[in-house]
């Protein structure tokens, strides 16, 4: 039997405030938050929800570093973008707080001191990259290289986001520092560490055994690391943003940013109320952490383990986590932005916050990785939203206008039918409760939209447009069903849609229900005066849609250009200008063309010249078809010394480039030029 909790404590994954909030955190872990905790508000539960910016650790340093501006200017900015962009979207946060507050600083250095002085940390001295020239530790973050598994030139110390493997800084390909670009050297450090190996028993019995409900990406995660053997881990850093270790002779050095963060929850919670410990130390209370997948060993290893050695704390009943959504079939990334920005789309879509909400929970990646695309976003609102729930609700009051005035008809004898009907209300309501519960959220999405479903079958079968002109007195019932299956639709969508149940309900004019009301059908009394009514939502054009595919598009371009940029080889040795007279290049044009037997990548070319026909053997036939070749011309280095290639001499070479995508494209003039004219 599942235990029954006086009160329940949401925890939504923190930020960083190194950037703005994109649609893959919200389909991750905010809207999933944001519908639980408003499920729990309307049953009148005890539910505080907190969350608050991560505003330390190596990002934030780097953001600023680039800039040329104070870690503190960083923070203070996208701090304020994301708390602003979180109300705008209608979260609802009993607390959005900052780890950069003196509360959270005070909470953090206490919770370290006291596992210092219990003794539940181990010291270790070992050698860890060092920066000469910027004479600065660095962080695995800071130490750039090659990526030993994809080749990737730019993947950091400790992830390569190319292919997503985890990395350490020893395994990078000609590490070097992003500080200053040198090649690091190790350095002795000393450093405190949390023995994580020492409570693999404790983490084995509380999860393995205890919690065998979690999501099976969580459970999986979590049996995969206890298998593999937990490691101790560094909980201080050598950094000069942070909060500083409060340990004698620990000059330099701060706490690492992911045994900070977990306790800005705590810390949180204690600007929010004076009784916070009664949602942090009562067994009467429902702790459930909302994260992406990247997080789930810290909430679920290290965070617990933290707690545990601690004492006096909870741990967390359930730890809900989402897979990855991708953007357009590839993987959001902020570096690239490639994303669709919270802000960005509030400014761009006025009015449709609902919209967003309801196509990223619609398709949620709660069990695999989903991808957003501007055309299903179109479509889901078109043809869900406008068309199933915005067309009942709107027939719903229309008709009542139109037919009664506006004021609600009073409900006569039931037919078998409608008793159907509003026996159906109470069977998905019942859907919709255990999905939630069970923090399926998609699926109970579907659950709430079903009311507005059930809603416009019922209009379509009892046509009351039709029965007016024979049985006004039938339409009276028809009406008010319909109108209690529309403040149904309210409550049933006010999670998931809270602008849209607000709406309603001032159409309605009537006050929020409790979610113990859902199913009934006396919510709207009879002689009660509607308002008037509006449309729920609209339509979205096919040129709204292509101005974000062409905004992402341009992202793409821009992405692209900077790649080509970054490949570009440095500049060679310089040569004198007698040295350059030397070559002879030459407009030609390529009479013949074919295959070299037994090879891929050779092509036998004759070449007019202008002072001569002759043959270049040159390696391009997997970027042109001899067919393509014939005709064109092209620039030929003709006084090239000549080689013999698979036994055919080969006099001069064929100037070419390579572009972003690593393409061969010929260089040629614009217009016909006649054969051996010179080039320089």
């Amino acid at each position: 039997m599942a235990k029954e909790f006086k009160r329940y404590l949401v925890t939504s994954a923190l930020p960083y405030a190194n950037g703005p909030v994109h649609i893959g955190h919200l389909a991750g872990v905010y809207i999933p938050s944001d519908i639980y905790t408003r499920y729990l508000r309307l049953k009148g539960c005890d539910v505080i929800s907190v969350c608050g910016s991560d505003e330390h650790g190596v990002p934030i340093t780097i953001k600023a570093r680039k800039e040329g501006v104070s870690p503190q200017a960083i923070v203070d900015r996208y701090h304020a973008l994301i708390k602003r962009s979180f109300e705008r979207l209608g979260m609802s946060f009993d607390i959005y707080s900052r780890t950069s507050s003196e509360t959270h600083a005070k909470t953090a250095s206490e919770f370290f001191r006291k596992l210092y002085d219990d003794g539940k940390f181990i010291e270790k001295t070992s050698e860890q990259y060092y920066d000469t020239e910027a004479d600065t530790f660095l962080a695995d973050r800071y130490i750039v290289g090659t990526c030993p598994k994809c080749g990737n030139e730019r993947a950091y110390g400790d992830q390569c986001e190319a292919c997503g493997s985890t990395l350490s800084p020893d395994e990078l390909i000609n590490p070097h520092s992003a500080v200053s670009g040198s090649v690091p050297v190790k350095k002795k450090t000393t450093h405190w560490y949390l023995p994580l190996d020492q409570y693999e028993g404790f983490l084995r019995e509380w999860i393995l055994e205890g919690h065998k409900e979690w999501k099976t990406n969580v459970y999986g995660q979590c049996k995969s690391w206890l298998d593999g053997g937990l490691q101790p881990r560094a909980v201080s850093r050598d950094l000069d943003w942070g909060i500083p270790v409060p340990v004698e002779g620990a000059e330099g050095k701060v706490l690492y940013v992911w045994f900070d963060a977990p306790i800005g929850y705590i810390s949180a919670t204690k600007d929010l109320t004076p009784d916070w410990e009664k949602y942090w130390k009562s067994e009467d209370t429902k702790l459930v952490h909302f994260i992406g997948k990247d997080n789930i060993v810290f909430h679920c290893i290290v965070f617990p383990s933290m707690l545990k050695a601690h004492g006096g704390y909870i741990l967390p009943e359930n730890v809900p986590s989402n897979e990855f959504l991708n953007l357009e079939g590839d993987k959001i990334s902020t570096s690239r932005n490639w994303a669709v920005w919270l802000h960005e789309y509030l400014d761009e879509f006025p009015g449709k916050e609902d919209v967003l909400r309801y196509v990223l929970c619609a398709n949620a990646p709660e069990t695999k990785d989903n991808d957003f695309t501007w055309k299903d976003f179109q479509s889901r609102n078109n043809s869900e939203l406008v068309a199933v729930l915005g067309n009942f609700v709107n027939r719903a009051l229309v008709l009542t206008q139109k037919y009664f005035d506006g004021v609600v008809p009073a409900c006569g004898d039931l037919t078998d039918y409608d008793r159907e009907t509003i026996r159906e209300m109470s069977e998905v309501k019942a859907r919709l409760e255990d999905n939630i519960e069970h923090y399926h959220f998609r699926e109970a999405l579907k659950d709430a939209m079903n009311f507005s479903r059930i809603g416009n079958k019922y209009l379509a079968d009892t046509e009351p447009w039709k029965v007016w002109k024979t049985d006004p007195k039938r339409v009276e019932t028809i009406l008010n069903i319909a109108l209690q299956i529309t403040a149904n639709t309210a409550i049933a969508i006010e999670p998931f849609m809270p602008f849209s149940a607000e709406k309603i309900l001032r159409m309605l004019q009537l006050e929020n229900f409790g979610w113990e009301r859902m199913g009934a059908t006396d919510l709207v009394e009879d002689g009660h005066r509607i308002g008037k009514p509006e449309l729920l939502f609209e339509k979205i054009e096919d040129d709204v849609i292509q101005k974000q595919l062409d905004k992402l598009a341009a992202t793409k371009a821009a992405n692209q250009a900077a790649e080509a940029a970054q490949n570009i080889e440095p500049q060679k040795e310089s040569v004198s200008f007698d040295d350059f007279q030397k070559m002879d290049i030459r407009v030609s044009t390529i009479l013949e063309a074919e295959k070299v037997a037994k090879t891929k990548k050779l092509l036998k070319l004759t070449i007019d010249t202008g002072i001569d026909k002759r043959v270049i053997v040159s390696g391009i036939a997997e970027h042109f078809t001899p067919e393509e070749l014939v005709g064109r011309q092209v620039l030929v280095l003709v006084n090239l010394e000549p080689r013999m290639l698979r036994g055919i001499e080969s006099k001069g070479m064929i100037l070419m480039a390579e572009d972003a995508s690593g393409k061969l494209r010929l260089l040629q003039p614009d217009d016909k030029v006649t054969c051996g004219a010179q080039v320089g």
